[in-house]
């Protein structure tokens, strides 16, 4: 949903979602999309009661967290969210520069701005996206209500074993975004396609599958209408195929981040942190993500 942006194709492909039994919807603030998300749910048949609806506060509005979700309900034309995310734990100013872990606000300086919220009734649960093992200790030593949700980068090529484990400990719900690891990558695993095949599902529902049969969340993206009926239809894997999966990221080249903000600057960073700010050096025993060059 995110990279579509603003437009009638966002809006298009909420509806179809909905009508097809989806009920959580994922969007953002500086995915541009809001008020087309907006518009699909006052078109749909659907109760706003019925829509677990997720928003999440942009870097540059690190400071102005109330503004922010006072913006974002605007645009989705709604009187609550159902969950509001810290989208990074960076902020970032106007100019896109990044302020360091040590600058204000920080991003428990902005968690504290977000608990403040539960009492205005705009929001049901906060949580927060992108956050590591390391960012979440820091948070939790600070934090009076511990985050419901952490939205990250999951799949079998990045299965952030040691994260899922430190959430589950602390009651973090960790959510799956891009749980397909990039699609043309499952459709050309072995490993993937045979346990596909046998099951009688395609690729994207075997992955989906692993996701929640993990406890984890996870949040697709399709425009395909017959897709979007595929991905909302589960199957239950045998333990075999669960460690053929959970394997996968251990073969020579396979554990691999397969999202686009990445940079090499700095020995690798994202939007201005390194990867040790992130505590992303430690991931999966400190192999840091590969690049994806593709």
């Amino acid at each position: 949903m995110g990279q579509l942006g603003g437009s009638d194709r966002v809006t298009q492909m909420v509806k179809q979602a909905l009508e097809l039994g989806y009920r959580h919807i994922d969007t953002a603030s500086n995915y541009g999309n809001e008020e087309s998300v907006g518009k699909a749910l006052r078109e749909s048949n659907i109760s706003r009661s019925e829509i677990f609806l997720t928003t999440k506060l942009a870097s540059e509005d690190h400071g102005n967290v109330e503004l922010a979700l006072n913006r974002s309900l605007t645009k989705l034309g709604v009187e609550y969210v159902d969950l509001f995310l810290v989208h990074w734990p960076m902020a970032l100013l106007a100019t896109g520069h990044a302020l360091q872990p040590d600058e204000t606000p920080t991003f428990v300086d902005t968690w504290k701005d977000m608990e403040k919220l539960l009492d205005s009734g705009k929001v049901k649960n906060i949580g927060v996206s992108n956050f590591s093992i390391k960012t979440l200790t820091t948070l939790l030593q600070h934090a009076r209500i511990v985050p419901a949700v952490n939205q990250v980068e999951m799949h079998p090529y990045l299965p952030q074993r040691s994260l899922l484990s430190f959430c589950k400990t602390h009651g973090i719900l960790l959510t799956a975004y891009s749980p397909l690891g990039k699609y043309k990558y499952a459709a050309a695993n072995n490993d993937i396609v045979d346990i596909a095949k046998r099951s009688g599902v395609t690729e994207a529902q075997v992955l989906l599958s692993w996701g929640v049969q993990r406890e984890t969340a996870v949040i697709p993206k399709s425009e395909n209408p017959e897709r979007l009926r595929q991905d909302i239809s589960l199957v239950k894997l045998t333990s075999d195929d669960m460690h053929r999966l959970d394997m996968i990221h251990q073969k020579p080249g396979m554990h691999q981040s397969v999202c686009g903000f990445h940079s090499s600057a700095l020995g690798g960073s994202c939007f201005g942190w390194t990867y040790a700010q992130l505590g992303w050096d430690m991931v999966e025993g400190g192999v840091v993500p590969q690049l994806d060059k593709s």
